[in-house]
């Protein structure tokens, strides 16, 4: 998520150029969403945790048979209690993390655990305040980030694919697995690939679907619950949205660990991210 200029700010005694990698918009929007998401992860599964099942449709209840989740404590016939995880009718056993959690003396039954909820305990109004002031930050910052990008062009150039992007797809990832990776301060492809569904795919979902399970916006704009297929299925894809990214972050930690946390970081503070020389050197005039 960077604004790349490729003119030289310095060059280090050891040959190797300083650029300015990441502008002034796209620092401050990374961070706002890092903080935003955050909050709102952790919000969103205490707001889970009131009704820890998903549903495809528009209702849901006892007389409906359409759901594709549930995260629930369930009493043996023996009398003790387990967590059961259900995905798509088959069950698992989740006891100590999901359902059920906690040493046996403070057996919590909820859902997801405490250490993962905002607050910890169980309050489902501080929940969706939390969420919700954060929803508006996480959108406010995108769409700060989406004029700036469209305006300077960031988002054609180093977001939007291109077909050179795909064509050299493989051999990146290939590249990747070995754990070799080109510092020339541009985006790979599949840096790219990744960024353009983070940004304009999985970004713009949470958004909507999180608009569509308000009441008031439906009744504003009643075209995002046939745009979702109702209230219900945009409650589970803002959810499955919602493990994509956490899966994305997880990676993007990695990979940032494995190309330099350093050099990562100092770019995405101060925007300036160093390069081995004979990448400049290696440019066509």
């Amino acid at each position: 998520m960077a604004t790349i200029e490729t003119e030289a700010t310095s060059v280090t005694p050891k040959g190797r150029l300083t650029i300015r990698r990441h502008g002034l918009v796209t620092r401050l929007t990374h961070w706002g969403w890092a903080a935003a998401l955050f909050f709102l992860l952790l919000s969103g599964l205490q707001i889970f945790n009131a009704h820890p099942a998903l549903y495809i449709g528009q209702q849901s209840g006892f007389a409906f048979d359409n759901s594709v989740l549930s995260i629930q404590p369930i009493r043996h016939q023996n009398g003790e209690v387990r967590g059961m995880t259900t995905v798509l009718g088959r069950s698992f056993d989740t006891t100590g993390v999901l359902g059920v959690s906690g040493s046996q003396e403070q057996r919590a039954f909820r859902a997801f655990p405490a250490w993962l909820t905002v607050p910890s305990y169980h309050d489902l109004a501080t929940g969706r305040v939390v969420h919700f002031f954060f929803a508006w930050v996480f959108a406010a910052a995108y769409c700060l980030w989406l004029v700036a990008s469209l305006l300077n062009g960031h988002l054609r150039r180093e977001i939007i694919p291109g077909w050179a992007d795909v064509r050299a797809l493989p051999r990146t990832i290939v590249e990747h697995l070995r754990f070799r990776f080109d510092h020339d301060g541009r985006y790979n492809s599949l840096q790219k690939l990744s960024y353009a569904a983070v940004l304009l795919v999985f970004f713009p979902v949470m958004i909507l679907t999180g608009l569509t399970m308000s009441p008031g916006m439906d009744a504003a704009w009643p075209w995002l619950l046939d745009l979702f297929g109702g209230r219900q299925t945009a409650r589970t894809i803002h959810f499955v949205v919602m493990l994509l990214l956490v899966g994305f972050f997880i990676v993007h930690i990695f990979m940032v660990f494995a190309a330099g946390p350093i050099n990562e970081m100092r770019s995405m503070i101060t925007g300036r991210y160093r390069v081995d020389r004979r990448h400049e050197e290696g440019k066509a005039p």
